[in-house]
């Protein structure tokens, strides 16, 4: 019962055949508003708070600057969600931008 990393690459891919996956920034804020790649601003202190609200989704990929944080939430969303399928996006939001430019 564990979550999946998933990179930059694999991200985009889901993406572009339109799977049906709920981005999660678990950055603060003001991170989010200067720079994100869309989905829902929930900060990681808000998370588990509004764990209810996540229920609704099947596929959830948690993000953010590095991947520390998302690997920290997506561990424990995976533990009370164990028939979702849960992502933490490998290397964050800073993997993106490495991905775009190769």
């Amino acid at each position: 019962m564990m979550y999946q990393e998933i990179t930059a690459k694999e991200l985009n891919q889901k993406l572009d055949s339109h799977q049906n996956i709920q981005i999660i920034d678990v950055r603060e804020d003001y991170e989010f508003d200067d720079h994100n790649i869309g989905g829902i601003n929930i900060p990681m202190a808000e998370v588990l708070g509004r764990f209810e609200e996540l229920k609704k989704y099947t596929e959830i990929l948690f993000c953010c600057a590095s991947g520390k944080r998302s690997a920290t939430v997506a561990m424990h969303i995976k533990k009370k969600l164990p028939n979702h399928t849960i992502y933490s996006l490998q290397g964050g939001i800073q993997s993106i931008a490495v991905h775009e430019k190769n």
